[in-house]
């Protein structure tokens, strides 16, 4: 059967921040000057938003330049900050630290936001633009021309059984040509992976770094909110050779509303620490459970995050596509903050593609567009300016001091001098060779959680709305299947039991006699990434399942 092919001007992969404020700007420029342009996004969520999850404090600078008007247009920003704390946990106390003025901590004039309703309302104003969406549609693959260039994506196959044959309900995917193809994944996105490899795009950069970031919602007694309140705070339960922290905002949302949650730096070493389990002893602490008491917690989910910063941007452009948002890894780290900076690398995206749309002289080398001019304009702007300034704040983290060295060093040489130093610190490598054998660290206790402050995993996935069709290919597939057992469970005691925030992994007995085995409970994962990124074997290959599966979050 022939996949049926559909020609746009661009493509864009994935309906998140970035790839919806390139839609929108690329549409609001055909507008002014008059020309038609085919803008097709494809989003592997069931809705738009349904996979968005960040903390979220958002900077609307970006917002501001896309739509002035955002206010009357009703953009969802309910709840500017109005209260800024960050502190220092010890096990039993919190140590409170003052946030100086143009510190990257710094929230006035920020707002707390659901990120999943913001990312839903800026897809009803591209599609009244004339952006075409298509939500449960996963680009699975994508496709070249003969001189190599991109020449767009194509969304999988569906009604497939698990072991490959047809069901009734069988149906070709769908390809989508371009012009030009975006692809704004988000943070560690499976076409991006490939896009690496065959263009070598990451040959002048380091390694990328990750976290993982586990959030929840609460609605709490009413005395207790504060609506507009941002809490911050690192220490424990991490040491200081953890990289995390933690955030705590209160919603005004027409109900007494918390987001909180939990990030650690995916180079953590012990095998044995658990991101999940860290969280929920996060919330016994002295300074966080009487906020939660009495309170009910509505929803959860993971979802990993870039920690690089500007020393892992690869490049972004290549013949027939770029790249834009947390897919190139475009997040503050220090700030926590990447929705702002995704959306202008999608704006200034779509202004330099438009240019070459309307070129009539253009002479380009490929039949897919190399728009070069994206990444020199992205270099000339706020974005890379704010990225450079704060690249040494992760990095500093590696010191003997941990974590406290980074915020020494941030008080002397970012508060002074502003990221003008003259040197650029480096990553200790990729973050799936930082753990170190089992043998060689010290198991964790876990307190068992109470089912009132905190919760069990299976649990916890339930409130996420993950679903996918019991009966299809996997999408989380082993390169070699012999390795979880002989390597990571030998050398590791098998940490993919412990780093994955969805209980996808678990190492049951064999059947037969003696020894374990990895069983995969795909149909549980939150679509985090983390197993692709922190697999001490990368072994483990995340790959798109059916459009439409994966979680259902609700403002996330």
């Amino acid at each position: 059967m022939e996949r049926f092919a559909e020609e746009a001007d661009v493509v864009i992969v994935g309906a998140g921040p970035a790839g919806l404020s390139a839609a929108i700007r690329l549409k609001q420029l055909a507008a002014e000057h008059s020309k038609e342009v085919r803008v097709c996004l494809v989003e592997k969520a069931s809705q738009i938003g349904a996979h968005t999850l960040s903390g979220a404090c958002l900077e609307p600078r970006s917002l501001e330049e896309l739509f002035p008007d955002w206010k009357e247009r009703g953009a969802p920003l309910n709840t500017p900050v109005t209260e800024d704390k960050f502190g220092i946990l010890t096990e039993t106390s919190r140590i409170p630290v003052p946030i100086l003025p143009g510190l990257p901590m710094v929230n006035h004039g920020n707002y707390i936001v659901r990120l999943g309703h913001l990312v839903s309302w800026l897809g009803e104003q591209a599609e009244a633009l004339g952006v075409e969406i298509y939500p449960g549609y996963a680009a699975a693959e994508v496709l070249f021309h003969e001189d190599g260039s991109v020449k767009g994506i194509a969304t999988n196959d569906v009604g497939i059984q698990k072991d490959g044959a047809p069901k009734a309900t069988f149906e070709r995917g769908l390809e989508l040509h371009a012009k030009v193809t975006v692809f704004a994944e988000g943070c560690h996105g499976h076409l991006a992976k490939q896009l690496y490899k065959k263009y070598n795009l990451r040959e002048n950069c380091q390694p990328q770094s990750y976290g993982i970031g586990l959030k929840e919602l609460w609605t709490i007694d009413e005395k207790k909110w504060k609506p507009g309140r941002v809490e911050h705070t690192v220490g424990w339960p991490l040491d200081r050779h953890t990289y995390g922290g933690s955030f705590l905002y209160h919603l005004n949302e027409r109900e007494p509303l918390v987001a909180l949650g939990f990030v650690v730096g995916l180079d953590y070493q012990n095998p044995y620490l658990n991101p999940f389990r860290e969280f929920q002893r996060w919330k016994h602490h002295p300074s966080v459970q009487p906020t939660l008491e009495g309170g009910t917690r509505i929803a959860y989910g993971a979802r990993a995050l870039n920690e690089g910063g500007i020393q892992s941007i690869p490049k972004l452009t290549f013949p027939g596509g770029l790249l834009i948002g947390c897919s190139p890894g475009l997040m503050n780290v220090p700030k926590i903050k990447g929705t702002h900076t995704a959306m202008k690398s999608g704006m200034l995206a779509s202004e330099a593609i438009f240019s070459q749309l309307i070129n009539e002289n253009l002479q380009s080398k490929t039949i897919g567009l190399d728009v070069q001019e994206y990444e020199e304009n992205l270099k000339k702007s706020w974005v890379w300016k704010e990225l450079y300034a704060v690249r040494n704040i992760r990095p500093s983290c590696h010191s003997v001091l941990g974590v406290y060295g980074g915020m020494i060093y941030t008080g002397i040489f970012y508060w002074l001098l502003r990221g003008m130093e003259p040197w650029t610190l480096k990553h200790p490598g990729p973050d799936f060779a930082q753990l170190k054998p089992a043998k060689d660290c010290t198991p964790i206790e876990y307190p068992k959680p109470d089912g009132k402050i905190s919760f069990d995993l299976l649990s916890s996935v339930a409130l996420s709305g993950t679903n996918h069709e019991h009966d299809q290919p996997a999408h989380l597939t082993l390169k070699d299947d012999s390795v979880p057992v002989s390597r990571n469970l030998a050398l590791f005691d098998g940490p993919e039991q412990r780093f994955c925030p969805a209980g996808v992994y678990e190492y049951v007995p064999l059947e037969t006699g003696e020894g374990s085995r990895l069983q995969i409970n795909a149909q549980n994962c939150v679509h985090c990434k983390t197993c692709d990124i922190k697999d001490p074997s990368q072994n483990i290959n995340w790959v798109v399942p059916e459009g439409g599966g994966g979680p259902a979050y609700n403002g996330m």
